[in-house]
């Protein structure tokens, strides 16, 4: 049987990816034009799919960053009172392969897990926090999409 230690405190732990609510507001900010980046990214490399059944992923992919992008600027909108104007200094990248593409890709949806992970931690709990951890899994299943067709077209190589 397990047993709580009577004599427990608030933990001294602060996590390495701890975010003040205003930061998280700025990251969200921020992330409005990564997923409209990544939307034009996908955009190009559907058009370098060696087959439908590859481009349909991706397209998949790309329609859930659509959706990201409406929900970070409702976010923002709610908690600042203010619409997201403007682009940031954030460079829209050229696919120059196909496999060099979804190796980006795949790269891209793991820095946009971390870069939320920290939006999740500024909130408060509610539906932000719940819609953000949405998002973060969306994120997971994109880099699973994309690490399989980097296999699938590893082994085309080799055959």
């Amino acid at each position: 049987m397990n047993v709580v230690n009577p004599y427990w405190r608030a933990p001294s732990l602060v996590p390495v990816w701890l975010t003040t609510p205003q930061q998280a507001v700025e990251l969200i900010k921020e992330s409005v034009q990564g997923e409209r980046n990544d939307e034009l990214f996908y955009d190009q490399l559907i058009k370098m799919a060696p087959n439908a059944q590859q481009a349909a992923i991706i397209a998949s992919i790309r329609d859930d960053e659509r959706g990201h992008n409406r929900m970070f600027r409702q976010m923002y909108k709610d908690l600042t009172g203010y619409e997201v104007t403007g682009t940031l200094n954030e460079d829209n990248p050229i696919v120059t392969t196909y496999m060099n593409g979804l190796q980006q890709a795949f790269e891209g949806e793991l820095a946009a897990i971390e870069k939320y992970r920290k939006i999740w931690f500024g909130l408060p709990s509610g539906i932000y926090k719940d819609t953000i951890y949405g998002i973060i899994v969306d994120e997971q299943k994109h880099a699973a999409k994309y690490n399989n067709l980097l296999l699938r077209n590893l082994n085309t190589r080799f055959s």
